[in-house]
């Protein structure tokens, strides 16, 4: 035992040698610490995308080949909107939601647009009314009956005429009703109130084409990009810029969308064309919160936010992947998810409202994709994976209910009010059922026409019945109502009594058949005009009827949850 105790003496010894010949700074603390690269741990970390199945998809739809820098496709509970290519003028497709596989070729279409349509966006309280803006610097919205368009639309409910130049971008009021902001070509940004059609505001700040607007959670700020690469953020109702900065050093369009009430996310390039995404407080837009590179391709991402699970969706134009992004409230404020991978390029993406997604499949955000190189809408479904069918609470918080929270005249006096909020499990794909008044502008058009066309009718006119050789061509310059009966009993004098007496009675024959043709007229032109009243009648007959069945679906609608709550 005494040699193997010496020699782990030994042993000892030589250790505390080496150990006094080590540098002690070198284990000193660095400065700066490293950025933790693990895994992060997220309920929506596997988050992946599910293509729809053949019969899923809207085949033979064609879409618009327009280079506008826009979605081109609008979707709720109800319908999917989906601008389409015309020969002439502007048009776009409202399918049932449920109608999917190949479209027949006549299918009816909204055709009221002189221009072709640069935007269209639904009513997030009322899923029958979208709104539309064209190219003929026109706004206009439209009604959709339950049942889908039986024939080609074209009468809309209002028109909103402001825009000097094309009307490139459309957003509704997220808590207020009836609330528009459009931005145009004209470089003016203008907000509507649909219900009356009046101009509230003119935002007249920006010295070139606008890319983008977009309004935050409680709708009191609107936040705005561009050409001139500058971000804005806007009080909508007085107009005054609260702060502006440099968004993307890049040339290209830059889009913006609110994350919550107080941050923003943008997505532009560089001055080396490499996209980009930056985080931003829309109290100081100066610097950025933090800015991450993407990659180097070329087409415009677009951002698409949702504010139940704090993720937000980046789609390239041209691409055909899609990223997704959970947003934190630390630096760096956002984290990379995952991607959904196609090999089919989109044209633009339809967001479905939270409200239209299906909980049992744990859905918690779909999509309708349009392809470039087909005529083929296809929705993809977000889905979180998960062992059960049930209800899952933390995946669907309370989401934005179809119920504004104040109306235009509130919210442009100076009232803030955040959404209405419903619960996902007793509101499972809620639709609205608020018919609006149709009132057909055919009736106006006809009454304007028929007093520009008859006119003349209202005067009293007086015939000649000269022979043709003795009118002049300088009497046919200078006559007028007076000299005629003059020059007429001129002509008489100088004619035999026997010819007079002629002349007399064919005068009177025929002066007797052009009233009897007038009045003939004048009953056929009164008849036509009674069928169209009848006719403006029967259409709103029917629109009443229409109107009384919505009332009896929502009323059994709201019965049948009731009897739903008194259960739970």
């Amino acid at each position: 035992m005494g040699t193997l105790d010496k020699h782990i003496g030994y042993r000892l010894d030589d250790i505390f040698k080496s150990n006094a010949l080590v540098d002690i700074r070198a284990c000193s603390k660095p400065v700066i610490k490293s950025f933790f690269r693990g895994v992060r741990s997220s309920k929506f970390r596997h988050v992946y995308g599910s293509p729809s199945r053949r019969d899923e998809i809207y085949d033979n739809v064609p879409i618009t080949r327009n280079a506008h820098d826009s979605n081109f496709c609008a979707a709720n509970p109800k319908f999917v909107a989906i601008v389409t290519e015309v020969a002439g003028g502007g048009a776009f497709l409202v399918l049932p939601i449920t109608k999917t596989g190949r479209l027949d070729l006549n299918t009816s279409k909204v055709t009221g647009h002189r221009g072709p349509v640069l935007d269209v966006k639904w009513n997030p309280f009322n899923d029958n009314i979208i709104a539309s803006c064209s190219d003929d610097c026109t706004i206009k919205l439209w009604y959709i009956p339950d049942s889908g368009l039986s024939c080609n639309l074209t009468e809309w409910l209002i028109e909103l005429r402001g825009h000097r130049r094309r009307v490139g971008f459309i957003e509704w009021h997220p808590t207020a009703e009836n609330i528009i902001a459009s931005s145009g070509f004209d470089y003016q940004v203008i907000i509507w109130d649909a219900g009356s059609g009046q101009i509230l505001n003119f935002i007249d700040c920006h010295p070139d084409i606008v890319y983008s607007i977009t309004f935050n959670r409680d709708g009191s700020r609107l936040v705005s990009t561009c050409k001139d690469k500058k971000i804005r953020a806007i009080d909508p109702r007085s107009g005054l810029v609260i702060s502006e900065g440099i968004c993307h050093e890049g040339s290209r369009s830059c889009k913006a969308v609110y994350l919550d009430n107080d941050r923003i996310l943008t997505t532009g390039f560089s001055s080396y064309s490499d996209r980009q995404l930056a985080i931003w407080n829309h109290t100081d837009l100066t610097e950025p919160l933090n800015r991450i590179t993407v990659d180097s391709s070329s087409g415009i991402l677009f951002p698409y936010y949702d504010y139940d699970t704090k993720i937000v969706y980046l789609a390239g134009k041209g691409d055909g992947n899609m990223r997704y992004y959970e947003i934190v409230d630390e630096f760096p404020y956002i984290h990379f998810l995952n991607q959904f991978i196609s090999g089919c390029p989109q044209k633009g993406f339809g967001m479905m409202v939270k409200r239209g997604c299906n909980v049992s499949r744990c859905e918690i955000m779909r999509f309708y994709k349009l392809h470039t190189t087909r005529n083929v809408c296809e929705p993809i479904s977000m889905i979180v994976p998960r062992k059960s069918d049930q209800y899952q609470h933390d995946l669907y918080p309370d989401t934005n209910a179809p119920v504004p929270a104040l109306n235009a005249q509130e919210w442009f006096s100076g009232i803030n009010k955040p959404p209405v909020l419903m619960s996902m499990k007793t509101g499972i794909s809620v639709k609205t059922h608020k018919p609006q008044a149709f009132v057909s502008n055919e009736a106006t058009r006809n009454d304007t026409n028929y007093r520009m066309k008859y006119a003349f009718l209202s005067k009293e006119t007086v015939p000649d019945y000269r022979p043709l050789d003795m009118l002049l061509e300088n009497e046919k310059v200078q006559k007028t109502q007076s000299n005629q009966n003059t020059r007429f009993q001129q002509i008489q004098l100088k004619l035999s009594n026997s010819v007079v007496d002629k002349e007399e009675s064919n005068t009177t024959v025929k002066v007797s058949e052009i009233y009897l043709q007038k009045n003939e007229y004048q009953m056929k032109k009164a008849l036509a005009r009674q069928c169209e009243e009848l006719n403006m009648l029967r259409k709103q007959m029917a629109h009443r009827d229409r109107r009384i069945r919505d009332l009896e679906e929502l009323v059994s609608t709201l019965q049948s949850q009731l009897k739903v709550q008194r259960h739970q």
